[in-house]
């Protein structure tokens, strides 16, 4: 009777040192799956700028986007000073400064039913974001109205780009 209690403590053993040892012991690598993707531009990317123009081209629509940097917090401080826009010690205004150092401007395609947003001053209720058509923007780039909206001012939009297509424009309020 001692002999398969022997072997059970033996076996208990060996277990033991077969954990210990592969926690410890570098793994082989496992199959591999499918490769991720290594190359291209992320799914989607959000860019600052301005928008210099919106035409109609084809289906679509052509933008013109000035792509600048919207700073803020010491960010924004350090990167004033270094432009020479707040003396040394001080703090940017509204806590951000938008860094636009070339004009030079990106070309993105703009499909009819992608999401835009303006800001708008309603009077009553305020400041607002107001959803709008991508072809009223155009209309609105091109110094136009057509909808007798309360703009507030030439202000930049955050665009969410997917590869070379804007799917989004949000107007950014500043103060």
């Amino acid at each position: 009777m001692k002999r398969p209690a022997t072997v059970l403590a033996g076996a208990a053993v060996v277990g033991v040192i077969a954990i210990s040892s592969a926690s410890t012991a570098p793994r082989a690598p496992a199959t591999p799956k499918a490769t991720p993707r290594l190359a291209g531009p992320p799914p989607t990317i959000v860019q600052y700028g301005y928008v210099r123009s919106l035409v109609r081209a084809g289906s679509r629509y052509r933008l013109r986007f000035d792509p600048a940097l919207f700073l803020s917090g010491e960010t924004a401080n350090r990167a004033a000073v270094e432009d020479g826009a707040i003396p040394p010690g001080d703090i940017v205004p509204n806590d951000y400064y938008v860094r636009n150092e070339t004009k030079k401007q990106l070309t993105y395609a703009v499909l009819p039913g992608a999401r835009v947003t303006v800001v708008t001053n309603s009077g009553a209720s305020g400041l607002r974001s107001t959803r709008v058509s991508v072809s009223e923007l155009a209309a609105i780039v091109k110094g136009r109205n057509p909808k007798n909206r309360r703009l507030y001012g030439n202000l930049g939009y955050w665009a969410r780009v997917a590869g070379d297509r804007v799917v989004a424009l949000d107007q950014q309020y500043q103060p």
